[in-house]
């Protein structure tokens, strides 16, 4: 039994957490949760109306299996993000939030300075706050010392599918982490969420990598593998890499 991934007090059992754009469609969306195994599913909050129960998405959504994650998608500054995030909350009375802020639109980078700002202003205002940042071990430790639950460095870029380009900034920001870190953004391969683990994350976004693949539920259950591969092996114990070859069987008495 691998540990449970604990955010703000609370136990999640899978290291997977999934986004629910581009899919094909709502159905789709659905068999490719239930395949993945995964617990947190963020929602743009944009895209949906969670006072309307028969709204496509959230119809598809069982609120009772999965812990929602809405987000700020599509906010450009802080107080664009706040006000989205006050908007949801009042609607739906949850306080755990996502937030992304990026008016960058070729590359969809977040913006530094306006995310620690709107980080700053929802955690006074009670939130739950998964900020998503570039991987700059600066910005996440000073959203960590602000009160965010999470930080979630991205990869690469958002849907780019590039892998983790960010690897050594990932690795000091893990090295100086007081909150889990889950890597979130470009990761568009199974063998990317290993890596993710490797480097000693504790859990992994992903969204475009399932919705836009040949068969979303197969690329699911690979994914959701791939975490729990990784995870079991990091907990084994893995061995220390070495400079020089050793045998692995006794050399003593061979070839006389």
């Amino acid at each position: 039994m691998l540990k449970p991934l604990v955010i703000a007090r609370r136990e999640i059992r899978s290291r997977l957490f999934l986004g629910t754009g581009k899919f094909s469609s709502s159905a789709v969306m659905a068999r490719a949760l239930e395949a993945s195994g995964a617990e947190i599913v963020t929602v743009a909050l944009r895209r949906v109306e969670f006072e309307n129960p028969q709204d496509d998405i959230i119809s598809h959504i069982d609120r009772k299996k999965y812990l929602l994650l809405p987000n700020t998608s599509g906010a450009r500054a802080a107080e664009e993000a706040v006000r989205i995030a006050r908007l949801a909350r009042a609607v739906t009375g949850w306080n755990w939030l996502k937030l992304e802020v990026t008016p960058e639109p070729n590359y969809l980078l977040p913006d530094p300075v306006e995310t620690l700002k709107a980080a700053e202003l929802l955690i006074k205002d009670g939130f739950v706050v998964l900020p998503y940042i570039n991987a700059d071990p600066v910005l996440a430790k000073r959203l960590q010392e602000a009160g965010c639950a999470a930080v979630m460095p991205l990869g690469s870029p958002i849907g780019s599918g590039r892998g983790i380009k960010t690897a050594d900034q990932i690795r000091i920001i893990i090295q100086q982490a007081m909150v889990p870190v889950v890597v979130d953004a470009g990761l568009g391969l199974p063998s990317h969420v290993c890596q993710a683990f490797e480097l000693g994350a504790d859990a992994v976004l992903v969204n475009t990598a399932l919705a836009v693949a040949k068969d979303p539920v197969q690329m699911a259950r690979a994914f959701k593998l791939a975490v729990e591969s990784s995870l079991a092996g990091r907990e084994a114990g893995p061995m220390s890499e070495g400079e020089t070859a050793t045998a692995s069987s006794p050399l003593t008495g061979f070839l006389r």
